[in-house]
């Protein structure tokens, strides 16, 4: 029989294998693969969309089809293993490419993964995806371009997304304004479902969006 150790780190290992996963299929198009990182009632959160892992890649791939251009980027990760439940925090940007204002420019967004993982028949799986969103900058393309943001819409969203859920905003997403950050209640909040959910807690609602907030987004 192998050790809990043994069953620990191979835990770790496939977990890590499919954040990496997740990233590389996910920006590379690559649909029918990236649906193999979900379980079946897996559901994403993030500024432009909450809703169910179907859904998420339905419209993940009408946007990377328009032109819309969202990458990601990855740093180390955490794995906590609890039987067959794990969270896992992955240190990432999401980099964004829009016109702001007529402006070609670029977003980036540094921060984290929080990932609700369940192993189920053998297979480790996604349930819920929840970025940590921690600070952000918004770059014109060309150097020395005049770019002026409108201060009041900057003003709606938290620090650490604010210029991304501008850009976001003026594509035509509708973003949810209290994700979590770097700190704050929005982020203790999640800590405290993921130690549940290591103790084999049923997530709370507030985790489970009944659809996505969003909207049609324009073409860039």
């Amino acid at each position: 029989m192998p050790s809990t150790i043994d069953s620990s780190r191979s835990a770790r290992v496939a977990i890590r294998d499919l954040v990496e996963n997740w990233a590389l299929w996910r920006d590379a198009g690559d649909w029918e693969r990236f649906r193999t990182v979900w379980h079946d009632d897996g559901c994403m959160m993030a500024t432009w969309f909450q809703g169910s892992a179907d859904e998420f890649i339905r419209v993940s791939r009408e946007g990377w089809e328009r032109g819309v251009s969202i990458l990601h980027f990855l740093g180390g990760t955490s794995v906590d293993v609890s039987g067959g439940r794990a969270i896992a925090q992955t240190k990432m940007t999401i980099s964004q490419r829009a016109a702001v204002h007529e402006v070609l420019c670029d977003v980036v967004c540094t921060g984290r993964f929080y990932d609700f993982l369940e192993e189920r028949g053998g297979r480790w799986g996604l349930v819920l995806r929840q970025p940590i969103y921690e600070k952000d900058r918004l770059d014109p393309v060309a150097p020395g371009a005049d770019l002026l943001l409108d201060a009041e819409v900057l003003g709606r969203f938290p620090a650490g997304y604010r210029h991304l859920a501008y850009a976001q905003t003026l594509i035509g997403y509708r973003v949810k304004p209290d994700m979590p950050g770097l700190t704050g209640p929005e982020v203790e909040a999640l800590y405290e479902d993921g130690r549940a959910w290591l103790a084999g807690e049923p997530l709370p609602a507030r985790r489970w969006p009944a659809s996505s907030a969003r909207s049609e987004p324009s073409s860039m």
